[in-house]
């Protein structure tokens, strides 16, 4: 049997069904893969919400869930580099993660260390890549500059704090007061309680915020960024129609990249950086870890595990 948990319509949390699906078949590039475990994201709710719906509708039902980490159990034709048995992990191309058998193209895939569990490794793809590139290819980050991060104790944001702390940037995060230890000791240099404290009066002279939150946080970042600096945004789809004149502002998406996933996977293999897992859910509590993802959820990144 494949589970899938799918949504058949728009809604809250019981708008999210376990159903029986069809078993992937691999066509010629892909693999099979049985899951083992799904990173949870805050994608998952805003599509569920419909949220999402008008920038990027959907044929219903569908499938939820944007990375995982398993098992290959079926190789197509002109695959090379893999074989049934390989423990692997990636993004999808799109949706369809939260399912016990995926399909998906062989090149979105790297291969698990073994110093690895199945969930650290889903909590890494999507939150990595998303850090790295939004920080580095789209932002332009450079050693000696300020970075603002807000959403820093979450699954993306932990990795931005790293990356940036080891490119030699400033980094100033946004966080609830209770993660300002956690992100400190990731390299933090500076933790700003949002609930507490207005950012905008305590940071001036950014050269880049990273933007995960969206609303009131990315409204009052236009005013601390230099001259030429930027935001880019991964919660704000349409921050180019709400960006003030001589600003500059990006609506950034990840792609999926094995050759820099798997220099990360290499540095959290070798211990430079850091992988937190705030909650291992089952299936049957997904549709409740997926709301506590809404609602507030621990640092770090939670997953759902598939037995």
């Amino acid at each position: 049997m494949n589970r899938a948990l799918r949504i058949h319509v728009y809604g809250g949390p019981d708008a999210l069904k376990i159903d029986s699906i069809a078993m992937p078949t691999a066509a010629s590039g892909q693999v099979v893969v049985q899951v083992r475990a799904a990173g949870i994201n805050g994608l998952d709710w805003k599509i569920r919400d419909g949220w999402l719906q008008n920038d990027f509708p959907l044929p219903l039902p569908a499938t939820l869930g944007v990375e995982f980490a398993g098992e290959v159990i079926e190789v197509g034709q002109e695959v090379n580099g893999f074989a049934i048995g390989d423990r692997v992990m990636g993004p999808m191309s799109g949706l369809g993660a939260y399912a016990d058998f995926v399909a998906i193209a062989s090149n979105a895939l790297v291969r698990i260390p073994a110093s690895l569990t199945d969930e650290r490794a889903a909590a890494i793809p999507v939150g990595a890549l998303t850090a790295w590139q939004a920080l580095f290819d789209a932002g332009e980050l450079k050693r000696g500059q300020t970075v603002l991060i807000h959403g820093a104790a979450g699954g993306v944001g932990s990795f931005a704090v790293q990356f940036a702390r080891r490119a030699g940037a400033r980094v100033i995060a946004t966080a609830q007061g209770i993660n300002a230890g956690y992100l400190r000791g990731l390299g933090a240099d500076e933790v700003i309680d949002y609930r507490t404290s207005p950012f905008w009066e305590r940071t001036k002279d950014i050269d880049l915020v990273l933007d995960l939150v969206g609303g009131s946080a990315l409204a009052n970042s236009w005013q601390v960024i230099t001259d030429t600096g930027k935001i880019v945004s991964t919660a704000a789809p349409d921050i180019a129609a709400h960006t003030p004149a001589g600003k500059h502002g990006i609506w950034f998406q990840m792609r999926p990249d094995a050759a820099q996933l798997a220099e990360i996977v290499g540095m959290v293999d070798q211990g430079a950086v850091k992988v937190e897992v705030s909650e291992v859910a089952a299936l049957s509590d997904a549709t409740a870890a997926i709301e506590r993802n809404k609602t507030g959820h621990g640092p770090g990144k939670a997953v759902i595990v598939f037995q």
